[in-house]
């Protein structure tokens, strides 16, 4: 009724090759990086760095307090380093800035008359 292959037993065992293994961990370890950075990208929302529509700005500080600002307009990128210099100039009010109690700044634009509003009413949290 039924019909069965019979294969032949091998002669002799296939050697394996010692670079076989060697070769797995690497494919393992690529694939591991991987995702690895697709984790991290949407771990931090960094997606908006692959888009090449869109604006990015990061503040990066190293160990030593020195800062650099990195702005992604498009496709393109450029760095640049604080100096701690003060700048002079002129230039327009467009409002203040106010730190509360709990830690948290403000901003708060000025209005069309120029003065800058207050910082209690721009500040009252809506609990």
């Amino acid at each position: 009724m039924g019909r069965f292959i019979k294969l032949a037993p091998p002669d002799e065992p296939a050697e394996e090759d010692p670079l076989a293994g060697v070769a797995n961990l690497f494919d393992a370890s690529i694939v591991f990086i991987v995702g690895l950075m697709i984790t991290l990208f949407s771990v931090y929302n960094m997606g908006d760095l692959m888009n090449g529509q869109s604006e990015v700005t990061m503040v990066k500080t190293d160990a030593r307090g020195r800062q650099e600002i990195i702005i992604k307009k498009g496709q393109a990128i450029k760095a640049y380093k604080l100096s701690g210099a003060t700048g002079t100039g002129n230039g327009e009010r467009l409002g203040a800035a106010y730190r509360l109690a709990n830690g948290q700044i403000i901003y708060v634009p000025d209005a069309a008359g120029g003065k800058s509003g207050t910082p209690a009413s721009a500040a009252a949290p809506s609990r």
